[in-house]
């Protein structure tokens, strides 16, 4: 096996837009997105270590790292990080340029781009290039000469946002450059060249050139697999088409969020692979997604684009249709506080197929939301949860019908009874998570369906205290610990606050915790919480009843019997 070498020196950026690199920024990396405030902090640092001082006498200037994969005794070099840096200081030493001398002019040139020859037969060779669809605006209005000037004349509003970015910190330089003497500005661009040093670390191998950048780096790496992926799959589509594209990934990534858009190839990863996770979501989507014959376009138009589109309005709960629309959104929120995302590949996937078919998806949403209420109240492991949701994924793709009792969508007697077993048994102990989706759920079914829950803080109350007091009316009502530790922590015997507990509320006589604790301005928001309060007494004949009535609403709810 090779082994990968990692190369790491300080150079001045003199060397660094020399002849040994050649840099280019890949299309998986994100825009030019300095602006002024960034770039103008740079210059102040700059021209605040040249001073007033002697060219002998000035301090280095260390500028950061670079991570690049880059051959060995090749100049090419592809930017992972850097690309901020690298852009702001050819657009500041273009910025110098235009108001120097011919002479000196023609020395700062070699630092922005090799010129070509014409016995030679040689074009231009730019020190750095940037993305393709910002690359040739660079080159054009920054690093050729004399084009400042058409620069500033451009209409901002034909530009994309790195070229305004471009455009103004080019403005804001020449406009700081222009008050200072001549003499200053030499030394500038003598102190950027000489003095100012940067560490290029090179690998050529792009992941260790991933992992050297988390190490370097503290924030972590500003690329996802996803920028990555847009890479190789834009990369393959014929150049007259790519910038189509390009706008088309990165509008599909702004209506998701850059953290969704990336999480969103995860899942259809799992829509194509039906299996846990064993390597990178990248390796694995090259494998099981980009190698299964699919052209890259076809892959953006039927794959990526309408998988974001549906992601996003599961996430948002923001389904939109002439009818029907309110049940599925209803259904989506509570599909969003199961406490796994596993059930998300396949909802992706059957609302990309049957977005426009509304009774259709309220169907599937109902025996999805089903499914995994039951799994999470069953506590199933990760393991069975994929495997399972990977059955309705494929059944999903064969066309099956999903409403029969043999679907994988559907719960078994086996399941139905497991679930009903933990509703009747001390839902308090539950997972915090869980018995407040159990209570919610409840709730909303005994508040006629439809409710919503922005209350910034809910909690789980018992009714009869876990511990109450000596002589108190609990006492009188539940004379026998064995039958008060039977009920307490069971589903009858629970609440729901719109506020943090209060363990001394807790203890209150039941008609005091009714009027000063369960009730908030006169009235609970809670429809769980008001059967309570309309209770004379609080007996164990009051709590079978309720716990009768209640389990009753829940299996109508998740249809379990």
């Amino acid at each position: 096996m090779t082994r990968i070498q990692i190369k790491g020196g300080e150079h001045p950026v003199g060397k660094i837009f020399g002849k040994e690199f050649l840099f280019r920024i890949p299309l998986y990396q994100r825009p030019y997105a300095w602006q002024r405030d960034q770039a103008e902090e740079l210059f102040d640092d700059l021209l605040g270590f040249v001073g007033n001082h002697p060219v002998d006498q000035w301090n280095p200037y260390f500028l950061g790292n670079i991570v690049v994969i880059k051959e060995d005794h090749k100049p090419d070099a592809d930017v992972v990080d850097g690309q901020q840096r690298l852009t702001t200081l050819t657009i500041l030493l273009s910025a110098i340029r235009s108001l120097m001398a011919e002479d000196f002019a023609k020395g700062l040139t070699e630092y922005i781009y090799e010129k070509g020859n014409a016995v030679e037969e040689t074009e231009d060779r730019f020190r750095l290039t940037l993305r393709e669809r910002d690359a040739k605006f660079f080159q054009d209005y920054i690093q050729k000469e004399g084009q400042l000037g058409a620069l500033s004349n451009l209409n901002e509003a034909k530009l994309t946002d790195s070229q305004t970015n471009i455009k103004r910190n080019c403005s804001m330089f020449l406009d700081r450059l222009k008050a200072l003497p001549p003499e200053t500005c030499k030394k500038l661009a003598q102190f950027i060249i000489k003095q100012c040093f940067l560490v290029v670390v090179s690998t050529p191998d792009f992941e260790s050139a991933y992992r050297i950048f988390t190490v370097l780096n503290s924030r972590g790496l500003d690329l996802s697999h996803a920028d990555i992926l847009k890479s190789e799959i834009v990369g393959q589509i014929a150049v007259a088409e790519q910038d189509a594209y390009g706008e088309r990934w990165e509008e599909t990534e702004e209506l998701l969020g850059r953290e969704a858009f990336a999480d969103l190839f995860s899942h259809i990863r799992t829509v194509y692979r039906k299996l846990k996770l064993h390597g990178t979501v990248l390796s694995e989507f090259r494998q099981y997604v980009m190698t299964d014959g699919t052209a890259p376009k076809v892959l953006i138009d039927e794959v990526i684009v309408p998988y974001a589109t549906a992601y996003a309005e599961i996430k948002e709960a923001d389904y939109e249709s002439s009818a029907g629309a309110e049940r599925v959104n209803e259904l989506l929120r509570w599909l969003g506080q199961i406490d796994n995302a596993d059930w998300l590949p396949s909802a992706i996937l059957y609302h990309a197929k049957h977005s426009n078919d509304t009774p259709k998806l309220t169907k599937f949403l109902v025996l999805l939301e089903r499914l995994a209420a039951a799994m999470m109240l069953t506590r199933a492991a990760v393991n069975q949860r994929i495997e399972r949701y990977a059955k309705v994924i494929t059944a999903i793709q064969a066309g099956d019908d999903l409403s029969i009792s043999t679907s994988p969508l559907q719960l078994s007697k086996f399941e139905m009874k497991a679930a009903q077993d933990v509703l009747r048994g001390d839902v308090y102990h539950l997972l915090p998570k869980v018995r407040k989706y159990v209570l919610l759920r409840l709730d909303s079914d005994l508040s006629g369906g439809g409710a919503t829950y922005d209350h910034a803080i809910i909690t789980v109350e018992h009714v009869l205290p876990q511990n109450p007091k000596a002589g108190s009316q609990w006492e009188a009502w539940f004379p026998d610990h064995n039958v008060r530790q039977k009920w307490v922590h069971r589903l009858g015997n629970l609440a729901l606050l719109s506020r943090k507990k209060n363990s001394s509320a807790s203890n209150y006589e039941f008609d005091k915790k009714k009027d000063s604790y369960f009730k908030r301005e006169g009235i609970s928001p809670f429809q769980i919480t008001t059967q309570v309060i309309s209770q004379s007494v609080w007996t164990e004949d009051v709590l079978k009843k309720r716990q009768e009535e209640l389990l009753k609403r829940l299996f109508e709810v998740w249809d379990l019997e």
